[in-house]
């Protein structure tokens, strides 16, 4: 133990007595380990935003709109417009196996709202209880529509925020009444904040059962098929990877009840798939994080070189230093030893000094209001393990190499070293 703090006191006499090449070779450790770090962190803080930001919308969903059907059987030149239908959310309810927590939705913006304070033209979305298993609906208060309220038509509405804070300004919205188009709903629930709120539809809607949507406010139009209608279903694959034959099992099902045209023709089908957005976004981010990786990595080979040449001429000047000792006593396995103990001590201080810069960074960067679709950087632990420790690596292998031709040579011959 005695000898192994000697040999520490003297690693630690001999950095001191270099204070600028010790300097010199803890920033280019620390400049390279932290620049390492930062940049993977940031293609993380990248594919994190963008999945935060597809799910203020919801987890693994699909919006299916409805499609473009052939005027005439086999021919795709001439193609009429057509709503899902109510039909066709139940035959996809009773027929599908790879689609699950299916909503039908009905919306529109024409329906006037007015409360005792202001009156506005509202975004109405009828929807069915288990919307809130596909969409984010983030309760702040009160409750969400239930089974009951969806059965008998009931006669109430869940307000988005920016909603409440145009008809109830700072005043409490649930248990008051509000008018649509003339006919009185009770707001039983307020939601939460939803991003940014310039930024999700969901923060300025009214949400009312969806047979109560059905019997009061139809979608009107060409296609709306006496009330039939629906603007849209929203849908979740039975798992991540079974998305695309989710879509083309609602497809067959949807095509037959229009028709019977063919279900795989192209540009029938108008839908948005964020787990398909998910994977494309993580190949691209996958490309950017070994892009960033691989400067990162340059730069901590930089790092690498400079600690190797200054390992070297430090070892370099001091054979005679090791003949001495070896003169007086040392042994081979010592005198590796204290170049071992150096190069280590100064890699990983300085690996640690990079890594802990690197965290206070990322912890500044928390504070900042980021651009909507990026994250705070993350850093990626097994990157700083993997930094540090081949940093350390290269110094200790610098260091050991020339350090053990040096102890091999004669005590006279080294000391004999200009």
């Amino acid at each position: 133990m005695r000898m192994l703090l000697d040999t520490f006191g003297q690693t630690l006499r001999t950095l001191w007595a270099h204070k600028l090449r010790s300097f010199l070779t803890m920033f280019g450790i620390a400049w390279g380990v932290g620049s390492l770090l930062l940049l993977v962190g940031v293609g993380e803080g990248f594919r994190n935003g963008n999945r935060k930001q597809l799910e203020t919308f919801g987890k693994n969903i699909i919006f299916f709109f409805g499609g473009r059907a052939p005027a005439v059987e086999g021919s795709f030149s001439s193609m009429k417009w057509f709503n899902l239908t109510y039909d066709d959310y139940l035959a996809i309810q009773n027929e599908s196996k790879l689609a699950i927590h299916i909503s039908p939705l009905i919306a529109r913006d024409d329906i006037r709202a007015v409360s005792d304070y202001t009156s506005t033209n509202g975004q109405v979305s009828g929807v069915p209880p288990v919307y809130s298993q596909v969409r984010t609906i983030p309760l702040q208060v009160g409750r969400w529509i239930n089974d009951e309220d969806n059965t008998e038509r009931r006669r109430v509405c869940v307000l988005g925020r920016e909603m409440t804070r145009n008809m109830f300004p700072g005043r409490p919205a649930v248990g008051s009444s509000i008018l649509l188009n003339g006919i009185r709903f009770e707001v039983i629930g307020v939601l939460s904040m939803i991003g940014r709120e310039e930024q999700n539809a969901t923060n300025v809607r009214i949400f009312v059962p969806f047979n109560t949507m059905r019997e009061l406010f139809p979608l009107k139009g060409d296609n709306s098929q006496e009330g039939n209608a629906l603007s849209f279903i929203n849908y979740q694959p039975r798992s991540f990877d079974e998305n695309e034959a989710a879509k083309d099992e609602l497809h067959r099902i949807v095509a037959r009840n229009h028709g019977g045209f063919d279900p795989t023709g192209k540009d029938i089908w108008e839908e948005w798939d964020t787990v398909k957005n998910q994977k494309t976004m993580g190949t691209i981010f996958t490309a950017m994080d070994w892009f960033l990786g691989g400067v990162g990595l340059v730069t901590l080979a930089l790092g690498a070189i400079g600690i190797v040449n200054i390992m070297l001429v430090a070892v370099t000047e001091r054979t005679r230093e090791i003949g001495l000792r070896k003169a007086l006593g040392a042994t081979h396995r010592n005198i590796l030893f204290q170049f071992f103990l150096e190069g280590a001590f100064l890699t990983l201080l300085s690996g640690a000094l990079g890594v802990g810069g690197a965290m206070l960074l990322v912890y500044l960067l928390s504070g900042v209001q980021l651009p909507q679709g990026f994250d705070t950087p993350k850093i990626v632990p097994a990157s700083a393990v993997a930094a540090v420790l081949s940093l350390a690596l290269a110094g200790v292998a610098a260091g050991l190499y020339p350090a053990r031709k040096a102890a091999l040579l004669e005590p006279i011959e080294a000391l004999r070293q200009e």
